[in-house]
């Protein structure tokens, strides 16, 4: 039985971990770890794991906390998981980061990615970067194994967009300029903090634009398709807030290079994936939604055709609790385990 540990339990991305892994057949928790709300359930913060994880989360410096496990999940903010990750490895556990702290193998990369969410550009790690790899399972699953320590989770908008347009740009359908990612994102994406602007009376029946001077995702897009094209992509990328509680829809275009049948695209988006379990091609006549990836590691794919501009258009649909979150750091989890990649993950959702 995997030995589990989770430090930021009580934000949304260390809940989402946990309802995972307490209905994961070869997984356990056997830490929660926080610097607010100690001493407290996790059931007392989120009454819907009454029963099913009633854990009581503790401080860091508890010896609790220092107790033996097999992986760490560090759902916490940027700059953290680098400090924390020296110690986790040196006592034989995995590492699966939420935040943007090794998603980059070079200190370059990361001072980029860095500068745009104003951080320090050093990284307090920079000798674990190079043995972490980059967390969507889809393309990286090879490298994702019992051999490897470190994983950093990818962003949420990332994913949706990487599995959506991946396939094009390995086949060079699109010239790699033209891309364009219009991401739309429930208000779950800003996490569990006090901030006005979040609150219902804000958010109901309004919906903005956000980072137009550069989201700290583009630098994950743009380096994961420029590998998958084998030559540099640069992206467009526009997020916006909606007034919905949890869920991604990425609509994403590229100007095609010639003339391009749908049937053909849509055949070649089902090649590339499939060994993908969790990602689901759809052509244009399909009524799908961000209501039937919700609660699920589902990515549901429209992809289509405008003959008349000959532009490609994929519809990407996520969860970014999930897919865009837990979902993928517990697929990671199991990779990193070799267990099948779907372990614990395979439900349906919920409809309505």
């Amino acid at each position: 039985m995997i030995k589990a540990k989770v430090i930021g339990a009580g934000g949304y991305g260390g809940v989402g971990i946990i309802e995972l892994l307490a209905a994961h057949p070869e997984a356990k928790m056997t830490c929660l770890v926080d610097v607010t709300d100690v001493g407290a359930p996790i059931s007392a913060l989120y009454p819907h794991l009454t029963g099913f994880c009633d854990m009581v989360i503790v401080d860091p410096s508890d010896p609790v906390a220092k107790q033996p496990v097999d992986v760490v999940f560090t759902a916490t903010p940027d700059g953290v998981g680098m400090k924390l990750a020296p110690e986790i490895l040196a006592s034989g556990a995995k590492l699966v980061d939420y935040s943007g702290d090794f998603r980059f193998n070079t200190a370059e990369s990361y001072a980029e990615y860095a500068s745009r969410i104003g951080r320090e550009t050093r990284h307090a790690s920079p000798d674990i970067l190079a043995e972490a790899v980059y967390g969507v399972a889809e393309l990286h699953r090879s490298k994702i194994n019992s051999k490897r320590r470190v994983v950093g989770n990818p962003g949420c908008f990332a994913v949706s967009c990487i599995l959506g347009l991946s396939p094009a740009v390995k086949h060079g359908l699109i010239d790699p300029f033209s891309a364009i990612c219009d991401c739309k994102t429930g208000v779950s994406g800003a996490g569990k903090k006090p901030n006005a602007a979040f609150h219902y009376p804000a958010r109901y029946d309004h919906m903005n634009v956000y980072k137009l001077a550069g989201h700290q995702h583009v630098c994950e897009i743009e380096r994961e398709l420029s590998l998958q094209a084998g030559t540099d992509i640069r992206v467009t990328f526009t997020a916006q807030v909606v007034p919905v509680c949890r869920g991604i829809m990425s609509s994403l275009y590229g100007q095609l290079k010639a003339d391009t049948k749908v049937a053909d695209v849509i055949a070649l988006y089902r090649e590339f994936y499939k060994d993908s379990g969790f990602v689901r091609i759809y052509d244009r006549s399909a009524s799908v939604g961000s209501m039937h990836v919700r609660g699920t590691n589902f990515c549901n794919l429209i992809v289509d055709v405008d003959a008349r501009t000959r532009k490609l258009r994929v519809i990407s649909h996520i969860d970014n609790l999930v897919k865009g979150q837990a979902g993928s750091a517990l697929q990671n989890m199991n990779l990193l385990f070799d267990l099948p990649e779907s372990t614990g993950l395979m439900r349906a959702g919920m409809y309505p």
